[in-house]
């Protein structure tokens, strides 16, 4: 036998995110994964960093998981290896290089190959016959001859049937390595839809986990406690009965800690799960659900089915019990959907009032249908990864920055949940959620024309300077944020901003005794005309108090909201 090093690299775009390909790699390799190795890096790891690090492993075989957050980093990286370590047998692999093999295999002549799709039984054959053969020679030769793989000898690889999901290992048995971060879960492939945008789309053939194995994972997931599972199936419900039977298997073994993150489609909601789903523990469950349009145009050029009606009254049921964080996704630059038509679409999506609305844009990827109708379209995009829309038919260059603005704000003051109460203000006073955003995002952009970062009590006084451009009530605004601020951080100094809580000193001592309050908690004096507005935090105070009476709200940071991770608040005293 051989002692060939391979070396399987991922360069992931944050510390918190884990590879799950590259486990899987080594895993199915079984008896031959004696000698392969996996090395993690991210994006914000200098070139250099990684370059060296990988030198000095000294591998005999590379092999990069590559994806259009770090192809890149990549490209960088391996052209210095082949440098260092000219007799290294470099592999590339992933979405980012399966279905463009011609322009990698051409412009990087010194790699030896690229998998083609999913790699496991692959990478398997290709790790045996680097142990088992001891002539490089006829390595190269055989290379040839494994399905899945493009050489520079075969253009088009030989078709692989895919792989049994039972088949494949269970990766974390070892759970030390992923300490601190998400645990990425796979209980099925493919999909039946024909999204344009999407690659998913190309594999057609759904094939599922076993459930006994599925039940088993999930309930060492659970034993183990860990913080968060996030199931990377294309569309989790896509098989009802399967789907409520994991609903109702992790409802019924929850632990009180771990949080399920899955990706569904409305359409496919059933009675029956929303009724689960409503009945689990407050931040058991996460669900992200695709809009990118609700204009009915795009969403057919998209071959994209959905019933935005059913939509929002599967989003309306599930949000009643304020226990499952709920995330809608736009794109922008689809075809069809001019300036106008996306303000509308966005103001339908953030009326349902997801607990986050994530915007994106349209990224136009090799191998997806859209790639080919792009110029159908008018749809120009950028030459370099991640291949993002530049303008349309409909939308101007102009158009997306602007949008580019509106995504910032959203972000910021939206999508962290920071800012709750001062932006559901703030957008009373304008036509449409869409108008808010679009006005803050212009103003957000003076402040930041050098490429200011701002702290997040930074944040509160561009809001509060920008009500005051706009003559807004900056009294009621000023309570608004003191609320939001002590919801979500037990701030040891009070911000310039904060009402001023001096002359209330004595109450607050005296209330802090009565009610054994620890220093590790805050109570601040509000009128009444705060937790009125709050309602949906304080419940219906309408009439119970008069418009001039001073109420003293505990925020208990103890025992936080495990859906938006804001304190617990309560009005203790009067």
């Amino acid at each position: 036998m051989n002692s060939r090093k391979i070396l399987l690299v991922a360069i992931n775009a944050k510390y918190i995110h884990s590879n799950l390909a590259v486990y899987s790699l080594k895993a199915y390799a079984g008896k031959y994964s004696e000698n392969i190795e996996i090395a993690e890096y991210t994006i914000n790891n200098r070139v250099e960093e990684i370059i060296d690090n990988i030198y000095m492993k000294k591998p005999d075989v590379l092999a990069f998981s590559c994806y259009i957050w770090n192809i890149e980093y990549v490209r960088k990286v391996m052209a210095e290896l082949h440098k260092l370590l000219p007799d290294c047998h470099i592999w590339l692999g992933g979405p980012e290089v399966s279905y463009n093999t011609a322009y990698y295999m051409e412009e990087y002549d010194y790699i030896k190959g690229i998998f083609v799709g999913e790699g496991e039984a692959t990478f398997k054959e290709m790790a045996a016959l680097y142990e088992n053969e001891n002539d490089m020679l006829v390595i190269e030769s055989e290379l040839n001859n494994i399905a899945g793989v493009v050489t520079h000898a075969r253009r088009e690889p030989l078709t692989r049937e895919p792989v049994n999901m039972s088949d494949i290992p269970f990766v974390y048995n070892e759970l030390e390595r992923f300490e601190n971060r998400i645990i990425y879960y796979e209980s099925s492939r493919g999909c039946p839809y024909s999204c344009s945008y999407c690659l998913s789309c190309i594999d057609k053939k759904l094939r599922f986990r076993d459930m006994e194995l599925v039940e088993k994972e999930l309930l060492y997931f659970l034993e183990k406690r860990v913080a968060q599972v996030k199931f990377i199936d294309r569309t989790f419900n896509v098989d009802r009965e399967r789907s409520t039977r994991i609903w109702r298997f992790i409802s019924e073994h929850d632990n009180g800690v771990t949080n399920f993150h899955f990706e569904v489609s409305s359409d496919l909601m059933t009675n029956e799960q929303i009724e689960i789903l409503s009945n689990m523990r407050a931040g058991l469950v996460q669900l992200e659900i695709g809009v990118q349009s609700t204009n009915v145009d795009t969403l057919k050029a998209i071959r994209r089915k959905m019933d935005i009606d059913r939509l929002k009254a599967v989003v309306s049921r599930l949000s009643v019990g304020k226990n499952i964080h709920i995330h809608l996704d736009l794109i922008a630059g689809l075809p069809y959907e001019n300036l106008s038509s996306f303000k509308k679409s966005f103001n339908d999506v953030y009326n349902m009032q997801p607990d986050e609305l994530q915007l994106g844009f349209l990224k136009v990827l090799y191998g997806s249908y859209m790639f080919d109708d792009a110029s159908e379209y008018g749809i120009v995009y950028k030459s370099f990864p991640p291949y993002e829309v530049l303008y349309t038919d409909w939308l101007s260059y102009d158009d997306i920055l602007r949008l580019k603005r509106v995504e910032e704000v959203l972000e910021i003051y939206y999508g962290s949940g920071q800012f709750t109460y001062t932006v559901r203000f703030l957008i009373k006073h304008f036509e449409t959620p869409y108008d808010f955003y679009e006005a803050l995002g212009e103003f957000y952009a003076t402040r930041h024309e050098n490429g200011e970062k701002h702290s997040r009590i930074e944040r509160y006084h561009i809001l509060l300077d920008f009500a005051k451009a706009y003559k807004l009530d900056t009294v009621l605004l000023s309570k608004l944020m003191t609320l939001d601020i002590y919801l979500r951080e037990n701030i040891k100094s009070r911000p310039t901003f904060c009402i001023e809580q001096e002359q209330y000193r004595q109450q607050i001592k005296e209330l802090a005794r009565e009610h054994g309050i620890s220093k590790g908690d805050h109570i601040v004096a509000f009128t009444e005309d705060v937790v009125r507005f709050a309602e949906d935090l304080f419940g219906n105070v309408s009439g119970q108090y008069s418009d001039d009476e001073v109420l003293f709200v505990r925020f208990d940071y103890g025992t936080r909201n495990p859906v938006n991770y804001n304190a617990t608040v309560t009005v203790i005293g009067k």
